[in-house]
């Protein structure tokens, strides 16, 4: 095993449910790949294949994780996986892992992707249509410097002028933000131009 001494001593600071599973990962990982490269990404241990991302693992005070960089394409995408716990939930002892022989398989199975050349598939997250609020689009129309400006910006600046807006708890504070924002609009700046490099 190509081991790295971080990674011991990761172990070694675990609780003691954790280590057995941290090593059990490990000693399988290793034996599926024997040419994987340990690391620390994130203070956690990870698995590199070919210097491609393979697994990672981690241990945290009541459980364990452990999961696969190309997650859904390797164990299927209606696992745990979207709980941010891994592919295989919180683990909390070795029984709650699958069999060796198939944990084997399965890292297998991500190495064939990264020899395929296959990317992680990552999901994007579908926001929902901008809806515009009706007092800053009867401002923007009194206004046709800010509207020409407001109808220029790509969906993200018109979101966060509008979220800037529609999160003001107060009448007085969402109508303040109203009125800069038409003002900012109509000297054609986005929403966080005091942050943006000249």
């Amino acid at each position: 095993m190509k081991t790295d001494p971080r990674i011991d001593a990761y172990i070694e600071r675990q609780a003691a449910f954790a280590r057995p599973i941290l090593e059990h990962l490990r000693e399988t990982v290793h034996a599926a790949c024997p040419d994987c490269e340990e690391t620390l990404k994130w203070s956690m241990p990870y698995f590199l294949y070919k210097g491609e991302m393979l697994a990672g693992m981690a241990a945290f005070k009541q459980h364990a994780t452990f999961g696969f960089w190309r997650g859904s394409q390797v164990v299927g995408g209606d696992q745990e996986e979207k709980k941010g716990m891994g592919q295989f939930g919180r683990i909390t002892t070795i029984a709650d892992l699958p069999p060796r022989p198939e944990l084997e398989a399965l890292v297998k199975k991500a190495m064939a992707l990264i020899e395929q050349g296959v990317k992680p598939s990552r999901e994007k997250q579908q926001k929902a249509p901008l809806a515009v609020p009706d007092d800053l689009r009867s401002a923007l129309d009194r206004n046709p410097s800010a509207d020409a400006t407001f109808a220029s910006f790509p969906p993200g600046c018109q979101r966060e002028y509008v979220e800037w807006i529609t999160e003001a708890k107060r009448e007085e504070t969402r109508a303040k933000r109203l009125a800069e924002a038409v003002e900012w609009m109509a000297e054609g700046k986005r929403r966080n131009w005091k942050y943006e490099k000249c």
